[in-house]
């Protein structure tokens, strides 16, 4: 059981929280029904109010399902054939305006996230309670609201940045805003929680004492240099991710497996993650509407990205993927160990839940010369992904994350000698010779490649890939776009600006101003 964390929020929170006052027509107050304007007065009030804020991460827009899919999908590791069009055409590049399903989602997601950040920001100031309480609250709304912006900028574009919860008809209409004023604003929000968060929860003194979960200093100083990067402000995160590491909280794991399992959420590795339960909340599926006390905490990633018979296989790893394990042996002349926690395929003795693969399949030589996604899944633990409710934590950021783009920050500034250690203490644990031994002396353009090669075989299937394609510039490069078609063929149809995702038809008919991202 999971007993100390924050994934026991209370979704009656979260629908209270949905009601505004901004349609005034009657000039009286329901005192059955709990409003804005009358609900922050007190420390628990302050509390729901940030615990709803966290709510918004496990709704199906957000990471109980589509926002691990676009994130995924586009990479040259992760490919599609569901027959939903709304998974089908994001690796293709080719989601159109007229059905924002998925996409559309997300993008309301992440702004229910920010307007409930913004409620805590807006109100908590003036509540009566612990100092330290308030600053951490306060550090917290201002880390989730960073996230959600990070991830609206980062697919969207140009987006509104709204930074105060609606109070009247006139907030509505937030203009768009400049991909560069998105990116300002994320960091923003990152700097000004690193000072107000813990370094963990486990001596805090309040309600949120030991609760596991919440962001962190550690999290916040990640996800500020998580940005400065994807801006090419190489020193600047370099600086953040060194901070990290001094912080002398975070180690790898020895199994790299633990990081993907019920069993071991939460772990040393773990900078922040998203808090699934199969235990907590309700039995309903939060699909969509309204969010209320019957609803689950639990997400429907496993089921849509579950092999063959296990569940919808909505998303695949590509073969190009498991050739890359292949191609470096471990130190004992194994293949890579990681490609056992990330890909089913068919190798001798290869089981998923509870079959041997050889055998579920025998009968279908398709499915029988095919790959899918172990990942995330809960193949070891149950019969199949059809009950869709899964309980394993999704893992935003790794410390092995942390420790290869602090390498990466260290070639870009010159340093390329000094990036090996920190390489190699991912590949140690890999089982991978020491790569000053196999590859010393790199040029700076030749760490970038092994950088590459390393992050795939880190990080497949956790989201990452796209984005760093897309921050080393490799569709502009005509030989690195070249080579992802060679890759993966999801990438012949891209087009220059395909790599945003259309803003949804919905918000530019509502907002005035609004303009449609270029290729749409």
């Amino acid at each position: 059981m999971k007993t100390n964390n924050i994934k026991y929020i209370s979704w009656a929170f979260l629908a209270v929280l949905c009601l505004t006052a901004c349609n005034k027509k009657l000039d009286q107050v329901n005192p059955n029904q709990q409003a804005a304007i009358t609900f922050w007065k007190t420390q628990s009030d302050a509390i729901a109010g940030l615990n709803a804020a966290y709510g918004s991460l496990i709704i199906d827009g957000s990471y109980m399902r589509f926002t691990p899919a676009m994130l995924d999908i586009r990479g040259d590791d992760v490919r599609s054939n569901s027959p939903w069009t709304a998974f089908y055409n994001i690796g293709r590049f080719a989601l159109g305006t007229a059905d924002g399903a998925g996409y559309g989602w997300a993008f309301g997601a992440y702004y229910e996230g920010i307007a409930r950040c913004n409620q805590v920001l807006d109100n908590v100031p003036n509540i009566n309670m612990d100092a330290n309480l308030k600053k951490r609250i306060l550090g917290q709304a201002l880390f989730l609201r960073g996230l959600y912006f990070f991830h609206l900028v980062n697919f969207f574009g140009r987006v509104a940045l709204p930074t105060h919860y609606v109070k009247t008809k006139s907030d509505y209409y937030v203009p768009q805003s400049s991909e560069a004023e998105g990116w300002k604003q994320i960091e923003a929000d990152f700097t000004a929680a690193i000072p107000l968060l813990p370094v963990s929860y486990t001596n805090t003194d309040g309600p949120d004492a030991g609760q596991i979960g919440r962001a962190t200093k550690g999290a916040a100083m990640g996800y500020l240099g998580k940005a400065l990067l994807f801006n090419k402000d190489f020193a600047g995160a370099a600086a953040q991710f060194k901070a990290v590491i001094d912080l002398g909280v975070y180690d790898l794991v020895p199994n790299y497996k633990d990081n993907f399992t019920e069993a071991n959420e939460n772990n040393i590795e773990s900078i922040f993650e998203v808090q699934f339960s199969r235990d907590a909340g309700g039995t309903d599926l939060g699909w969509g509407g309204a969010p209320t006390s019957t609803w689950g905490r639990t997400s429907a990633r496993a089921i849509t990205f579950a092999p063959r018979s296990f569940g919808w296989t909505d998303v695949q790893p590509t073969f190009s993927a498991l050739n890359e394990y292949m191609i470096e042996k471990t130190v004992d002349g194994n293949v890579d160990p990681r490609i056992d926690a990330t890909i089913y395929y068919n190798k001798p003795g290869e089981t998923l839940y509870g079959h041997l693969f050889s055998e579920r399949y025998a009968s279908n030589p398709a499915d029988l010369n095919d790959i899918f996604c172990r990942k995330y899944e809960n193949g070891d633990t149950r019969a199949d992904e059809f009950d869709w409710r899964s309980g394993i934590n999704e893992r935003l950021m790794r410390y092995a994350d942390i420790l290869l783009m602090y390498a990466e920050c260290l070639n870009e500034t010159e340093q390329t000698a000094q990036a090996y250690p920190y390489i190699q203490k991912v590949r140690t644990r890999a089982n991978l010779p020491d790569l000053a031994v196999v590859r010393p002396g790199m040029s700076q353009a030749e760490m970038r490649d092994q950088l590459a090669h390393e992050r795939l075989l880190e990080f497949c299937l956790e989201g990452h890939r796209f984005d760093d394609i897309r921050r080393w510039g490799w569709l502009q490069d005509p030989v690195k776009l070249a080579l992802l078609k060679s890759r993966d063929a999801e990438f012949n149809t891209y087009q220059p600006g395909r790599e945003y995702f259309p803003i949804p038809q919905s918000e530019i008919d509502n907002n005035p101003g609004y303009k449609q991202n270029p290729t749409y």
